[in-house]
């Protein structure tokens, strides 16, 4: 009830701004018809099986609903500021379940000039957009990228409600960005604060850091190509006065040939437990292409991601995901689109009833105990205003 007090509160706002030409109120309603499907094998031989039809939301495009503003400054310098959430296009529900705020996805207030662009509040992590952009899917519904489905969810479980180990998006955060007018070299450099109050008896130091976040990107996109590197870390709740952090890295590139556009991405997400005194690491890469055939799209991509745990006496766990994909424009603004995903588990990687894949916890060697195979369907609609 609060959050749609909020929300109402939010967009009344922006009606009553609706004469200043600087103010949009933007988003997307993306709902589809879902099957997810998985057959797994536990160590006893035994099978299982599970399915489930669902009206789902954001499976070609996040459904979300946001307002945004400019106001120039004078001197090549401009304000503005960015306050978008999750919208569930199945329920009516606005912000993710898991958060505090109904604009979880991204609230941000910037000062922009030729020096570039100074962004404060929370923000996506500049890891992120690699896996995103070099995506076919974007990240989202059954087609999206494997290593950022095994991120996701081995952060945002072992979060707190506040998403402060989020793998996505980083709150209190405070980042820069290059200017555009460089060739086409950009990039971005992010810090995220902790906001714990750190307590300093003698010599010893308590376990406050967690949630901190230090990471950066670098790219050139010029024509038809597109490259960049991306690196962050970001501390975890530890044990007493030992902290624990993961670093993600990964390089992604595209190349559009106008028939046909090539992307893919490699990367490596390692945990480091120094309570435990292990260092697990997740890796992979993705392939896809993408094809415009008349009014519509062809998407289709292959991943491949792999666990390496120092645990004695464990396989490594593996994950083999085919995705294929049609979007039809029927305007610039709507879509139908239809998405199919199959994935593979073996050495342990289990596969959820939503078609989802994870190799388990938070990379600390807890990964599922069965092997198994699943695939999915979306059949949607996607709108946006």
């Amino acid at each position: 009830m609060k959050k749609s007090l909020v929300a109402l509160a939010a967009l009344a706002a922006v009606g009553a701004a609706s004469a200043q030409s600087s103010v949009t109120l933007f988003g997307v309603v993306d709902a589809a018809v879902s099957y997810y499907e998985s057959k797994t094998t536990a160590p006893n031989g035994q099978s299982q099986k599970q399915s489930k039809w669902a009206l789902s939301s954001g499976n070609e495009s996040s459904s979300r609903i946001g307002v945004r503003g400019v106001e120039d400054l004078g001197g090549g310098l401009a304000a503005s500021f960015w306050a978008e959430g999750s919208l569930d296009a199945s329920t009516g529900n606005l912000g993710n379940s898991g958060a505090t705020s109904v604009f979880d996805r991204r609230t941000t207030g910037s000062l922009s000039g030729p020096f570039g662009e100074l962004r404060l509040g929370r923000d996506y992590a500049p890891t992120f957009w690699n896996d995103t952009i070099f995506d076919p899917f974007g990240t989202v519904g059954v087609g999206a990228n494997a290593l950022w489905m095994v991120g996701h969810q081995s952060l945002n479980t072992a979060g707190n409600p506040d998403y402060k180990f989020d793998y996505t998006r980083n709150s209190n955060s405070i980042g820069y960005f290059l200017p555009k007018n460089l060739g086409g070299l950009y990039g971005q450099v992010q810090y995220g604060f902790d906001e714990y109050v750190k307590i300093t008896n003698g010599n010893v130091t308590d376990n406050s850091r967690a949630g901190r976040y230090g990471g950066g990107r670098i790219g050139y996109a010029n024509g038809p190509l597109d490259v960049a590197f991306a690196y962050g870390r970001k501390i975890l709740p530890g044990t007493g006065t030992t902290e624990n952090y993961t670093d993600t890295m990964n390089l992604g590139a595209s190349y559009d040939f106008k028939v046909v556009k090539v992307m893919g991405e490699y990367g490596q997400i390692k945990f480091k437990d120094r309570t435990a005194n292990l260092a697990n690491k997740v890796q992979g890469g993705l392939i896809g292409v993408t094809a415009p055939v008349g009014p519509g799209l062809i998407k289709a991509s292959y991943a491949h991601v792999q666990g390496d745990w120092n645990a004695a006496n464990t396989s490594k766990p593996k994950i083999d995901k085919f995705a294929l994909g049609y979007v039809h424009n029927l305007s610039k603004r709507t879509a139908l689109y239809a998405t199919f995903a199959y994935t593979k588990g073996k050495n342990g990687a289990g596969i959820n009833a939503a078609g989802a894949s994870g190799l388990g916890g938070r990379l600390n060697g807890g990964f599922d105990t069965t092997t198994g195979k699943g695939y999915g369907y979306d059949f949607g609609l996607r709108h946006s205003f």
